[in-house]
């Protein structure tokens, strides 16, 4: 088991490094606005992680992307671009993000061998059409999303802002939304580890169905809100915001309820639990 990590870790390094350099590559070459040169580069990289997948048959070759994507982003930019208030803060927020994720993506990894369940459930669904569910939902629709979450911190890089009160307030939500995500993981591993099967009803998750969901939610909503805090005829940045809250109520949301209904006492259990936010429910009973 443990070799077979080590050499999928080794494989998915080789890829995403590689990757980068396909994207790198691709926006230095490009003299278009510089959006549309990130926008076709981070298209170009997804393509690069996708055909791999393919020659691997596992699209979960595609899960790190969605939180090494906006490090490699804003590190490329941070370089190049002297520190301010007003851009640091973005690229702290999504630092902690990101490896909180990619090191929750690690502990979790079982190897090239294993897929995630909602994929597996995606191709017996689909069929012959998995090959565009796979390619457009599983990868380039989350490519495009989180492009339009990271833009608003890309944009206090090209922009050199000014930085207000407003900014260290939504990034101060962004970094909560981290440790809330944090904690949200540390008591799930912990429920796991006691093999007890069931429902998880500890801690955060004894009020919240998806506390991990909200804290990702309000992550984006923090970076988005920071930056028109400080650029406010720069609103439509929030689309990535908004488009991530309704990929997450809409799709990630249904998709775990469906599983989790399978277990025993599911429905009493979303009767009396939130959603999203970690606040007691009024319980009600049984009918």
């Amino acid at each position: 088991m443990q070799r077979e990590r080590t050499v999928g870790y080794a494989a998915l390094t080789a890829v995403y490094l590689a990757a980068a350099a396909v994207g790198v590559g691709i926006y230095c070459l490009l003299p278009l606005p510089f959006w549309l040169s990130l926008l076709i580069a981070d298209v170009a990289a997804t393509v690069f992680v996708f055909l791999f997948s393919l020659l691997l048959k596992n699209a979960s070759v595609y899960d790190p992307y969605w939180s090494v994507q906006p490090i490699v982003i804003l590190i490329a930019y941070a370089i190049f671009t002297p520190p301010t208030a007003a851009n640091l803060l973005p690229l702290i927020a999504v630092l902690l993000w990101g490896v909180r994720l990619t090191a929750n993506w690690a502990y979790t990894f079982r190897g090239l061998s294993h897929q995630d369940w909602r994929y597996t459930m995606l191709a017996e669904k689909t069929g012959k059409g998995y090959f565009f569910v796979n390619f457009v939902g599983i990868h380039l629709v989350p490519t495009l999303v989180v492009y339009g979450c990271v833009l608003p911190a890309v944009f206090t890089y090209t922009e050199a802002p000014a930085f207000n009160a407003g900014s260290a307030v939504f990034f101060a939500v962004s970094v909560g939304a981290v440790l809330l995500q944090g904690t949200a993981d540390f008591q799930m591993h912990r429920f796991r580890k006691r093999k007890t099967g069931g429902l998880i009803r500890d801690g955060l998750w004894k009020y919240s169905r998806h506390p991990n969901y909200l804290g990702e939610i309000l992550m984006w909503w923090g970076v988005g809100l920071a930056a028109v805090c400080i650029m406010p005829e720069r609103w439509w940045l929030l689309a990535g915001a908004l488009a991530n809250t309704l990929l997450f109520l809409f799709v990630s949301v249904p998709l775990a309820d469906g599983r989790q209904s399978k277990k025993e006492g599911f429905a009493l259990y979303k009767k009396n639990t939130r959603m999203l936010l970690p606040l007691p429910k009024r319980q009600r009973d049984e009918l």
